[in-house]
């Protein structure tokens, strides 16, 4: 493929950016990815934010750009460029900004829109009644209209809350994440209180992976702790500190440098760290130099671990809301 974009590209470059958008979602689809690595590769590849919206699943999904996800509350604009989902379906997947799409657009929404489609197939047969699963997980609702709802998704006395690939969902305690998912769970609660697993489920996937962070694809938030309390008070709109700042200055510096610092935040030690990097101690030691210039502060000590893995959590809780 890439000796094929290289070929194309002298030729026609229009030609290889359309390989190039096709290259990409098949690989979001063969590694199985969610809605919003789908919506963020649809906003990066294009240049403008994307959003998708399925009605059935009460799904809203909309990425800027630079890979944030920031929910908007406006309508879509008629003039945008759009996709069905589903053949002869609604309009489901938009990219914001007027006019007639471009070649390059065309191939990005439909690719996306196949793309997504995978998505929803492969985790609506979970859902018996998506109405039952919003009204299950809604505070406002009163406790009989809830545990009605339960009764009708055939659940027992406990249940558990969980986000997956952008989905609400509520399933058995000893429900297992599919293979290669993004989840977040929620604790397992008597029926009434699955409100509050819905919130810390939501919660708990704000923190997991996306395509392009090694970080853990599957976040319980009982294992969050304190950590918890900071998804209240970060998100998109609110301004990064300073470390969270030289932390993604870091990551674009190179390619290496992201999985590198998030190996070493989570693992017990530099070899251990080294060894899922699959590098030489030596080799990791290096890198750690040079990334720890680029963030400002050592990472090698207690503190500086500390200090790193605040960061990284931060860095997450920036790009999801």
């Amino acid at each position: 493929m890439r000796e094929l974009v290289t070929h194309l590209s002298a030729l026609d470059p229009g030609a290889a950016e359309t390989v190039k958008v096709i290259a990409y979602f098949d690989r979001l689809v063969e590694g199985r990815a969610g809605l919003e690595p789908i919506v963020r590769g649809a906003a990066v590849l294009s240049g403008c934010p994307a959003r998708l919206a399925d009605d059935e699943r009460r799904v809203r999904v909309r990425v800027e750009p630079d890979g944030r996800v920031v929910p908007s509350a406006e309508p879509p604009d008629p003039e945008w460029p759009s996709a069905p989902v589903r053949p002869d379906g609604p309009v489901a997947l938009w990219l914001e900004r007027p006019g007639p799409a471009s070649p390059v657009d065309a191939m990005v929404l439909e690719r996306a829109s196949a793309a997504a489609r995978a998505v929803l197939d492969r985790t609506r047969g979970r859902v018996v009644d998506p109405a039952s699963v919003e009204v299950v997980l809604d505070a406002s609702a009163d406790e009989r209209t809830r545990l009605r709802a339960a009764h009708r998704l055939g659940l027992g006395t406990t249940a558990r809350a969980v986000v997956t690939d952008a989905v609400p969902l509520v399933v058995p305690p000893q429900w297992t994440p599919p293979e290669r998912a993004r989840v977040g769970l929620g604790t397992v609660v008597n029926l009434v209180d699955l409100p509050l697993s819905g919130a810390q489920a939501r919660t708990a996937f704000r923190f997991t992976a996306t395509e392009d962070d090694p970080g853990p694809s599957v976040v319980d938030y009982a294992e969050l702790g304190g950590l918890a309390v900071l998804a209240d008070a970060v998100g998109p709109r609110s301004k990064p500190v300073a470390d969270v700042t030289s932390l993604e200055n870091a990551r674009t510096a190179a390619p290496w440098v992201l999985p590198t610092l998030v190996a070493v935040a989570g693992a017990p030690s530099l070899r251990a760290a080294a060894n899922t990097l699959v590098v030489h101690h030596s080799t990791l030691q290096e890198r750690l130099a040079h990334a720890e210039a680029l963030l400002g502060w050592p990472v090698r000590d207690p503190a500086g671990r500390l200090r790193l893995q605040l960061a990284i959590a931060l860095w997450r809780l920036h790009r999801t809301g």
